[in-house]
C-alpha cells in the first residue's frame, strides 16, 4: 500500500509506483552585519508641470468651480463650469468635468496672467516693460492672494463658513501665531480654560471647558477682528443648505467683533461689580445691557448687569407694586435699563444738565422727547432665552434648517413655572389668573422670556409708562453665549408674528434686532439654580440682590426696579420735566398705563397677532397687583 502522504525525513516522495526527487528548498542566510538593500533611484526625477486649476489655487484661495450646463448626448456629453475670481466670472468647457475645470482655470489665469514659453507666469500691467526673468511678479501676486485670502469668504455674494477648522486657518494666513494658556478663571465660567493668541503683537483671548475649544474660541477672534472670517452660526454653512432666515433678514448678523465686545463688556463689568460680594456670584444665567453711540464700541457702556433663573411664589405678590414679579436675567436687565431712562429724563429737569442726557426734545411728533440718533442697546444673555427659543435648539446642534417647521409646538406662547424652572405651553395653563385663586394655591404664571422679548420687539422697551414721553425705544441686537440656533431664536423674537402683525400705530413697528453668537461660548451649567438674583445698573454704587422667591431683596426691602420704584419716578417727572401738557397723575398705576393710547393699541395688535397665528393668548396677572397709587 501507497502511503498518503510524504515520508518523514525523507527526500523523496513516492506516487503512482514512481521515485521522484523533491530538489531540497533554497535558504538565504542574511550575513551577520549585512548592510541594508539600496532602493532604486532614478538618475533625476523630471518636475511634472502643474495644471491650471493648481497654478490658479495658488494665487486665489478659496475659490469655488460652479457646473453651469451639461448639453450633449450622454455617450458624449459637453460639461461648462465657471469660477469666480475677484467678482468676475470665467468659464470653461470640456467632453469631463475635469477638462472643463482647467479650462475655466486657464481662462482666468489668461485675464491676469501671460504666459511666456509655456512656463513663466508675469501679471499683465497696462504700461511699462515687463522682466519675464523675474520673481518679483509672482511675490507679489502671492501677498495679493495673502490680502484676498484674510477677506470675507463669501459664496454668492453671502458669508460662509470656511472649510478649515479656525486654528488651521490662523496658521495658514499668518507666520507668527503663538498661542498661550494664561490661566484657569473659577469663579467667571466654572473652571473654564483661558487661551491668548498673539499675532502681530495682538492679542485675542479665547475660553472653554478645555484646552483645544479655549484654543479654537481664540483663534476665531482673531480671524473674526483680523480677517472679517466669522464661525458664527448666522453665517451660511458650507452645505448646500441655505440658512432658515429668509432674505429680508439675512442682514441680521452682528458683526462677530461686535458681538464678542459685548459678551466681554459684560463679562467684566459682572465681574468687577461681584467683588466683594462673591457669595452670590453663583449663577446660571446672566444678562446685561450695553449701549453705543455711532456703533462704536471702543466707548460703550455697560448699562445693567443681572442674574437669576426664577419668578415669585404667588403667596408673595403685593397689591402696591413692591415684589419684582420675575428675576430672569433678562427681564431684570431690562428693568434696569429702565430705571436708566427715567434718569436720563431726570437730566432734562435741569437745563444745566440736559445737554448729557441720551434725550433730546422731538419738535416734530407727538412725543415730547426721543432718543438722540446714533445710540444703540444690546442686550447680551448667556444662553438662549426660555421658552420658544431655547427648548428646541439644544437637541439641534448644527445651523440646517428646521427639520420640523410645521410641527404645533414651534412658536407656541409659553409661561414660567411658579418658584421653578422651564416652561409650559399656555394652551396647557388654566386660563385667567386670579387673586383669589392664586392665594388659595393655584400657580402663579409669568409669560416666558421669548415671548416678552417678542413683545419687546412691537411696543418697545421703554414700558408703557415712558411711552407718554418718549418714542419707542428698541434693542438694535440679542448676543447670546450659547444655544444660538439661528431658525429657532429668529422665530421665537420676530419671526412668529411677521405676517400676521397688523394695524400698529407709528412709530411702533416690528423691529428685527440683529443676532449674534460669542466666539467663547459658554458650557452648559448643570449645577442647581440659586434662590436669588443681583442687579445692578449704571450709577449704582453697589450691587443689590433679590430673593426670586420673595420679590424683595435678601434683607426684606422694597428694590429699586419695582413698579413702585418706577411709578413715583414717573410721577416726579410728569410735575417736573419741561414739555409734559398734562402734570398731574390722578389715576392707580394700571389706569395710567391704560391712558397710554398709542402703546395698549400695539400691544393689543400683538396679541391678536398670535391669536391669528394660532399661538396661544397672552396670560396676564392679576388686575389687583397694578391698582395701587402714588405715594404722596
Amino acid at each position: 500500500m501507497f502511503p498518503y502522504g510524504p515520508v518523514a525525513n525523507s527526500s523523496e516522495n513516492t506516487m503512482n509506483g514512481y521515485n521522484r526527487k523533491v530538489p531540497p528548498k533554497r535558504r538565504y542566510e542574511m550575513p551577520k552585519y549585512a548592510a541594508p538593500p539600496k532602493k532604486k533611484t532614478c538618475k533625476e526625477r523630471i518636475p511634472q508641470p502643474k495644471n491650471t486649476v493648481a497654478m490658479l489655487n495658488e494665487l486665489r484661495n478659496g475659490l469655488i468651480y460652479k457646473l453651469e450646463s451639461q448639453t450633449g448626448p450622454v455617450h458624449a456629453p459637453l460639461f461648462t463650469i465657471s469660477v469666480e475670481v475677484d467678482g468676475q466670472k470665467y468659464m470653461g468647457q470640456g467632453r469631463s468635468k475635469k477638462v472643463a475645470r482647467i479650462e475655466a482655470a486657464a481662462t482666468a489665469l489668461r485675464s491676469f496672467i501671460q504666459f511666456k514659453d509655456g512656463a513663466v507666469l508675469s501679471p499683465l500691467k497696462p504700461s511699462g516693460n515687463l522682466d519675464f526673468t523675474s520673481d518679483e511678479h509672482l511675490e507679489n501676486d502671492r501677498e495679493k492672494f495673502k490680502h484676498v485670502s484674510k477677506s470675507a469668504i463669501t459664496v454668492d455674494g453671502q458669508k460662509k463658513v470656511p472649510d478649515k477648522g479656525p486654528v488651521m486657518l490662523l496658521y495658514e494666513l499668518y507666520n507668527d501665531v503663538n498661542f498661550e494658556c494664561i490661566n484657569i478663571d473659577s469663579a467667571q465660567n466654572n473652571c473654564r480654560f483661558k487661551m491668548t493668541v498673539t499675532i502681530n503683537e495682538k492679542k485675542f483671548d479665547g475660553t472653554g471647558p478645555s484646552k483645544k475649544l479655549a484654543k479654537n474660541a481664540a483663534a476665531k477672534a482673531a480671524l473674526a477682528s483680523l480677517c472679517n472670517i466669522s464661525y458664527s452660526p448666522m453665517v451660511v454653512p458650507q452645505k448646500n443648505v441655505p440658512l432658515p432666515i429668509d432674505d429680508k433678514s439675512s442682514s441680521m448678523e452682528l458683526p462677530q467683533i461686535h458681538a464678542d465686545a459685548i459678551g466681554r463688556l459684560v463679562l467684566e463689568k459682572f465681574m468687577e461689580v461681584i467683588k466683594g460680594q462673591e457669595a452670590y456670584s453663583r449663577r446660571k444665567v446672566l444678562a446685561g445691557i450695553v449701549m453705543t453711540e455711532n456703533m462704536n464700541f471702543f466707548e460703550a457702556k455697560v448699562i445693567s448687569v443681572s442674574t437669576g433663573t426664577k419668578c415669585v411664589s404667588g403667596e408673595h405678590m403685593s397689591v402696591n407694586g413692591a415684589v419684582l414679579n420675575d428675576s430672569h436675567a433678562e427681564i431684570v436687565s431690562r428693568r434696569c435699563l429702565l430705571k436708566f431712562l427715567y434718569a436720563q429724563l431726570d437730566l432734562q429737569c435741569n437745563q444745566a444738565t440736559a445737554y448729557q442726557s441720551i434725550f433730546v426734545r422731538n419738535t416734530d411728533g407727538q412725543y415730547p422727547y426721543k432718543l438722540k440718533s446714533g445710540v444703540h442697546f444690546h442686550l447680551y444673555i448667556n444662553t438662549a432665552p426660555c421658552g420658544d427659543a431655547r427648548i428646541f435648539s439644544p437637541h439641534e446642534n448644527d445651523t440646517g434648517v428646521d427639520k420640523h417647521p410645521n410641527r404645533k409646538a414651534r412658536g407656541q406662547l409659553r409661561t414660567k413655572i411658579e418658584s421653578g424652572e422651564g416652561t409650559i405651553p399656555v394652551k396647557s395653563s388654566d386660563g385667567i389668573q386670579t387673586w383669589d385663586g392664586v392665594l388659595q394655591g393655584q400657580r402663579l404664571l409669568t409669560m416666558s422670556c421669548s415671548d416678552k422679548i417678542a413683545r419687546w420687539n412691537i411696543v418697545g422697551i421703554q414700558g408703557s409708562l415712558l411711552s407718554s414721553i418718549i418714542e419707542p425705544v428698541y434693542l438694535h441686537s440679542i448676543v447670546l453665549g450659547s444655544l444660538l440656533h439661528p431658525e429657532h431664536m429668529y422665530r421665537a423674537v420676530c419671526g412668529r408674528i411677521e405676517k400676521s402683525i397688523q394695524g400698529l400705530p407709528p412709530p411702533y413697528h416690528l423691529n428685527k434686532p440683529r443676532l449674534a453668537l460669542v466666539t467663547s461660548a459658554e458650557p452648559r451649567n448643570q449645577a442647581k439654580a440659586p434662590n436669588f438674583g443681583i442687579n445692578w445698573t449704571i450709577g449704582d454704587v453697589e450691587l443689590e440682590v433679590v430673593n426670586s422667591l420673595t420679590g424683595r431683596t435678601i434683607g426684606g426691602q422694597v428694590s429699586r426696579i419695582t413698579k413702585q420704584a418706577f411709578f413715583d419716578k414717573y410721577g416726579f417727572l410728569m410735575k417736573n420735566l419741561p414739555g409734559i401738557l398734562k402734570r398731574s397723575v390722578t389715576t392707580d398705576y394700571g389706569q395710567t398705563k391704560a391712558n397710554v393710547k398709542d402703546y395698549q393699541i400695539a400691544k393689543i395688535e400683538l396679541f391678536s397677532a398670535f391669536k391669528r397665528e394660532d399661538l396661544g393668548s397672552w396670560l396676564k396677572k392679576p388686575i389687583e397687583q397694578d391698582e395701587f397709587v402714588l405715594n404722596e
